[in-house]
């Protein structure tokens, strides 16, 4: 779609003679799956799924923090800010609004041209659920919403925010009315596009939180506090376990290559990225691995963790908390090998590490091996999470890396680091633990599934030992962060678990009220939306 506008925005002759022009959009199919595919542009975009997104999901929870290089990407604290909750308006990270927003108004517009909300088949029902999915991200994200599709007005005629419980309750209501009329294939032509099993999916999530969504006031949330869709949860997920359609597989790492996709049959629902086509722009790709390897793996002399010596440098600043490292603790588990840390080895084309060291060359011609240290005991600025110059190598080997989403050498040399994996929204292996969670809050077990067993199904795929005894709650959210890390949920997980506030990192050591500050479990309104809006009043604390 964007390449299509490209050319038409750079023509400047407008005294062009025309011959004919369309006064309805041409009848063809060509045409109108164009005008779908518009209706999931949103998510692509940088301040949609994009970079925008990690940077203030991941870099707000417990596992990626950001540091800076001597100095460089401080950018006005763009992504210190999140680290140490210390949110802002204007901060990047938290300003998907608009995005969202347009989203559901695009979608609307579709709906309305296809026959309205009340036209029941296959054609408008995946435009809705799409819409359904872009308010279900608004409200996780900023609490109290606009329900576009009802064009809510306030006394003085302009949109209003509802609560945000009356926006859980439209959302399941509207994923519950077009779940029949969603097609149950689960094929290419489907792929990335919302059917009966992403509809399922993203209720199971609204469901798992509930109890955060309908509680008032987010201050007040608590884990106690009753859930009374746990057992429709579970019903949900066993739709998803039963269907056949799904499954985890064998092996982990290669569910996040850059030729993953509609073969991987554990994405439920995926964002799918390809540069070659949709152009080397975040509507094309993403930058995954540009901020989560190291800054200077040009400077290796063989290959690190990528298959390839990258052409140019990465930013290299999201590291990852001693915590998390501390949790890829699992025997035989084969995601400990995206945890990068300790002497560094050179890896084969295929991702494969080999016995070969990873050595760099510093600024002064010496060559040495790369050793990642988990903790950071020196500090250029503390008080900026500064490490010091990129260009030292002592400095660039200060924390640990994540290797979960490895570009491909022509991401270095044609896309400028734009890479084409695509990013898994919602997974079985995410599904299983939803379910084990439900019934140890208090669900009742269906179909002799425990908690203990549903973590083992997910750690035999890669390999983990199984885990023996009873399970517990905490128990499912290590794995949730073992499994799920850097996907899209571990800042919900940790609001619904009570722990959006816990020490971990370097957070509270920069920032000690972040303890105490529970306004941050919503993001704050952007200050664009605000000042469009000027009848909204922004949310508490900021």
């Amino acid at each position: 779609m964007a390449g299509a506008l490209a050319p038409m925005a750079a023509c400047t002759d407008l005294d062009t003679d025309i011959k004919g022009q369309y006064t309805v959009l041409p009848d063809n199919d060509m045409v109108t799956y164009s005008q779908f595919e518009g209706c999931y542009y949103y998510m692509r975009k940088e301040a949609g799924l994009g970079r925008n997104y990690y940077e203030g999901s991941w870099l707000q929870a417990d596992q990626i923090m950001a540091v800076t290089l001597n100095g460089g990407w401080w950018d006005n604290g763009r992504m210190f800010n999140n680290t140490t909750h210390q949110m802002n308006p204007d901060n990047p990270g938290i300003g998907q609004m608009s995005d969202l927003m347009s989203g559901c108004t695009y979608c609307s517009s579709i709906i309305a041209q296809f026959g309205g909300e009340d036209r029941r088949d296959p054609i408008v029902a995946p435009i809705r659920a799409a819409r359904a999915f872009y308010e279900f991200m608004m409200m996780d994200l900023y609490g109290d919403a606009p329900i576009i599709a009802a064009e809510k007005m306030d006394d003085s005629g302009e949109v209003k925010r509802s609560p945000r419980a009356e926006v859980a309750e439209w959302i399941e209501s509207e994923l519950l009315d077009i779940m029949d009329d969603l097609t149950e294939e689960n094929n290419l032509e489907t792929y990335g596009r919302p059917n009966k099993w992403m509809a399922k999916a993203l209720l199971a999530k609204l469901y798992l939180n509930w109890a955060v969504y309908t509680c008032g006031d987010i201050e007040s949330y608590t884990p106690s506090m009753t859930n009374e869709k746990l057992n429709d949860c579970v019903k949900v997920c066993d739709d998803l376990m039963d269907c056949g359609v799904f499954e985890l597989g064998q092996g982990y790492r290669k569910k996040f290559f850059p030729d993953n996709g509609v073969q991987i049959k554990d994405f439920i629902y995926a964002m799918p990225f390809d540069v070659a086509t949709l152009g080397d722009s975040y509507e094309g790709g993403t930058q995954m691995d540009r901020f989560l390897g190291f800054a200077k793996a040009n400077n290796c002399l063989e290959v690190g963790p990528w298959g390839f010596l990258p052409q140019k440098s990465l930013g290299g600043i999201f590291l990852l908390t001693p915590e998390t490292v501390a949790l890829f603790n699992l025997e035989g588990d084969e995601r400990n090998e995206m945890i990068l840390k300790g002497p560094q080895y050179v890896t084969d084309k295929n991702y494969n590490f080999t016995d070969t060291p990873l050595m760099y060359v510093d600024e002064n011609g010496n060559t040495i091996q790369i050793n990642y240290s988990v903790e950071i005991d020196e500090w250029q600025d503390f008080g900026t999470l500064d490490v010091g110059a990129n260009s030292v190598a002592a400095n660039i080997q200060r924390g640990c890396h994540l290797a979960k989403y490895p570009p491909e050498e022509k991401d270095f040399v044609d896309w400028n680091r734009m890479q084409s994996n695509d990013i898994p929204i919602f997974r079985l292996a995410d599904i299983m633990l939803t379910k084990a969670e439900c019934i140890l809050r208090g669900a009742n077990a269906t179909n002799g599934d425990t908690p203990a067993g549903l973590i083992n199904e997910v750690r035999n795929c890669s390999g983990a030992a199984n885990m023996t005894g009873t399970a517990t709650l905490q128990d499912v959210l290590d794995e949730r962060g073992r499994e799920l890390i850097a996907e899209l949920w571990r800042r919900n997980d940790l609001i619904r678990y009570g722990k959006f506030e816990d020490d971990w990192g370097y957070k509270h050591q920069v920032n000690p009220s972040a303890k105490t500050q529970l306004f941050y479990r919503l993001y704050p309104i952007p200050t664009g939306v605000m000042d469009t809006n000027t009848n909204w009043t922004q949310n508490h604390g900021y």
